[in-house]
């Protein structure tokens, strides 16, 4: 299919008609940047001057928000009235939602959470809950499974729990379960407001998770409250060190109840574990019977795996509450361990029905599913081309033409909100339409996300492109890189989006930094390297591939490795090697990485790569040989094959 890109509906045909709409454009990044900083006087200045703006919902939006809180019921009505239906109206009432919880207006509130469409902020779900909760509803399982992110609960989900504590439908040991998990996540304020509710002290709790040398250094106490707070200041000593948290638990030992010193392990056990120190295992020894944090039975369950305890697997997976059960990775793993425990050399019973549930979903688990009942990675038929008169009433459609609009300014959370509202109750068809239509205005990361929403009708090409493959594929071919393990490092990195530019300053398709496109241009002989050179497709391609191929030939050839070490770095990667004692499955080592950034980031690579090769070479591929098995460094080839983990 011709790829013309559709003209822009806010373009204007004169040049004073383009330098106008250019100034309209900066005071609307303007007038954005007021309401972030709560500036009312420049808010209302550059307001005024956007009456005529091509996007007057927005500029509505923003004057309103910045006095939503004095904001009367009706002013508030009239705007989702003149915007109904729109994505700007739905942000709206999410903004007015969390305000009319904070004043405790509940009648109105209740009036309007059934029509917030999105229904996607925590603290509103909270606020949800606390308005059911008052009216004498029982909520506290439905909070018990919301509640487990401190750091997000602001004072929505605070009063939650207040509003259940005072209620009686949360018990102390929920309480303590807050405060655990305050510890756990850094969140001091949580932790003070729940120990308030305990009738234990605020600024001790704080000072277990600020400062727990300190907390540690007064002595374990007497009692319930003196004992949780030396447990929490004993896990968050443990981030620091291990050892002196290990020794002050032993400690006071003889002080505590069984229960609480296997909490005071378990602890210990999670921070040891982001180590991948070898005594950790006997950690989560030490913290059986604790009550664990979603957060700490999955890691228990890792550390059983990098230690090929397939019946602790089992048991582990088990304890999971349902929700956690129900995710890809922990099905598979359930899986692998029934047919580890049975001998099993393929899957039957229990483990294959397991297998199959997953092994239709296009990711790094439903492959290594598939994988395991016998099949590879094949790429399915498209259906008929999609024709240009499908595509061509989305150029009309107003919320298409705002997001273009926004992707244009480079306001990617504006656009991308717009587009994904205009995907609403489109069929699977008219998907893969609006994929096209995002090809033809070169957005290429919505239309990799708009065609991955498909399940029947599904186009590969679109979800897995391959642009600029006119430089890709020299680049690849003299450093003899695989072009399709790029190609899938590129669609996690950026997504293909060419301006792309992260938190930390990493740049282009590639997200190369500064820093490493300086020391690689001095690898290669390019002299005349600056650093804006990375916005250049060629050069970020050029620095990237060849980062790549240095990555990879310290890390023995493993893709696994080296992709591991371009996200998180080469030091840590050679840190996480050194944990290990013999080869290991690399399935096993992804889900055992400590950052959570980078065992997504992992999978998604080494997924992308799989299809990619599906797509490249026109025959079925395997995820498990592309993963292979890591080992320590010196291990040979021979010796890593002579090791087996179960791979099959």
């Amino acid at each position: 299919m011709a790829v013309a890109c559709l003209a822009s509906p806010w373009s204007r045909a004169d040049d004073s008609g383009i330098d106008s709409s250019r100034k309209d454009d900066d005071a609307f990044l303007l007038l954005r940047d007021a309401v972030r900083q709560d500036d009312p006087a420049k808010v209302a200045f550059y307001a005024d001057r956007l009456a005529n703006y091509q996007i007057p919902s927005y500029v509505d939006y923003y004057r309103l928000k910045s006095h939503l809180r004095d904001a009367a019921n009706s002013e508030v009505r009239d705007f989702l009235r003149r915007y109904e239906g729109s994505a700007i109206a739905d942000r709206l009432r999410n903004d007015w939602l969390l305000e009319l919880g904070r004043k405790r207006d509940w009648a109105t509130f209740d009036e309007q959470l059934p029509l917030f469409v999105l229904n996607d902020d925590t603290q509103v779900k909270c606020y949800g809950l606390m308005s059911r909760a008052l009216k004498g509803q029982r909520v506290a399982e439905q909070a018990r499974v919301l509640l487990v992110n401190p750091p997000v609960y602001g004072e929505a989900c605070s009063g939650l729990i207040a509003t259940l504590a005072q209620n009686g439908q949360f018990d102390n040991e929920d309480l303590w379960t807050q405060v655990r998990l305050a510890g756990q996540f850094d969140a001091t304020g949580p932790g003070k407001r729940t120990m308030v509710l305990l009738g234990g002290p605020e600024k001790r709790i704080a000072q277990a998770i600020d400062l727990p040398a300190i907390a540690l250094a007064k002595g374990v106490g007497s009692g319930r409250i003196d004992h949780e707070i030396y447990l929490v200041a004993v896990g968050r000593m443990a981030r620091t060190s291990v050892k002196l948290a290990a020794l002050a638990l032993r400690k006071a030992t003889p002080r505590l109840t069984a229960q609480e010193q296997a909490i005071g392990w378990a602890n210990i056990a999670l921070a040891s574990s982001y180590t991948l120190a070898p005594e950790t295992a006997e950690y989560w020894r030490k913290a059986a019977g604790a009550p664990l944090s979603q957060e700490a039975q999955q890691w228990k369950v890792r550390y059983a795996l990098r230690a090929g305890d397939w019946k602790q697997v089992r048991a582990g997976i088990r304890a999971m509450p349902q929700a956690l059960r129900n995710d890809p990775a922990w099905i598979y793993w359930q899986a692998r361990a029934l047919m580890a425990e049975s001998g099993a050399s393929q899957p039957t019973g229990e483990a294959a029905q397991l297998l199959r549930s997953i092994s239709d979903q296009s990711n790094f688990y439903g492959q290594l599913a598939l994988e395991e009942l016998g099949q590879l990675i094949t790429i399915p038929p498209a259906g008929p081309p999609i024709t240009q008169a499908e595509i061509t009433p989305f150029a009309s459609d107003p919320n298409f033409q705002r997001a273009l609009k926004f992707f244009s300014m480079r306001l990617r959370f504006e656009g991308t909100r717009e587009w994904n509202w205009a995907l609403r109750g489109l069929s699977e068809r008219q998907h893969l339409a609006a994929a096209e239509f995002a090809r033809q205005n070169n957005i290429l990361d919505r239309m990799v996300s708009t065609s991955e929403k498909t399940r029947i009708q599904v186009d590969y090409t679109q979800r897995f492109p391959a642009p600029h493959d006119d430089i890709m594929h020299p680049a690849t071919q003299t450093l003899g890189l695989d072009k399709a393990w790029v190609y899938g490092l590129i669609r996690q990195e950026s997504r293909f989006i060419m301006d792309s530019q992260s938190a930390v300053g990493a740049s282009g398709l590639m997200q190369v930094m500064p820093s490493t496109g300086r020391w690689v241009a001095k690898k290669i002989g390019l002299t005349d390297f600056v650093q804006n050179m990375l916005s250049d497709v060629r050069t970020n391609i050029l620095l990237g591939t060849n980062y790549m191929n240095m990555v990879l030939g310290s890390m023995d050839g493993s893709q696994t490795l080296a992709t591991a070490a371009y996200n998180a770095g080469p030091g840590r990667l050679r840190s996480w090697r050194a944990a290990l004692d013999k080869p290991m499955e690399s399935a096993v080592f992804i889900e055992s990485i400590p950052f959570p950034e980078t065992r997504t980031y992992v999978k998604n690579v080494m997924s992308n790569a799989t299809y990619y090769a599906a797509l490249f070479e026109g025959r079925p591929q395997s995820l498990k040989a592309r993963l292979g098995t890591v080992a320590p460094k010196g291990y040979t080839a021979q010796e890593q094959q002579e090791t087996s983990f179960g791979s099959r």
